[in-house]
């Protein structure tokens, strides 16, 4: 089965490094804490940007297990939105099982 990584398509949290207009230039983002809660283990809070400014980054791995689109640690949706929750980032298209 070939699969396409998923886009992240948006992104609301503006003091991380890789966020530039609200996109996310890293290459791939990791979601998850083992746990239940989507974050977005790739942010970074920082002034200096970071990332290729012409790339929109992907799903490289999910660590949500309780995740709907979490198939083998992989996400399945066919894009993410991450958001700002509290002091945090996490994937907003997370939905439970």
């Amino acid at each position: 089965m070939v699969m396409k990584m998923p886009k992240v398509l948006n992104c609301d949290a503006k003091e991380c490094a890789y966020n530039m207009d609200n996109q996310c230039h890293a290459m791939a983002i990791t979601v998850g804490d083992m746990e239940e809660c989507p974050l977005c283990d790739t942010a970074v809070k920082s002034e200096k940007k970071a990332g290729i400014s012409d790339m929109d980054a992907g799903v490289g791995a999910c660590k949500v297990d309780v995740c709907q689109f979490n198939e083998s640690l992989e996400c399945t949706a066919k894009g993410i939105n991450v958001k700002l929750h509290s002091v945090h980032a996490e994937c907003a298209t997370f939905k439970s099982k």
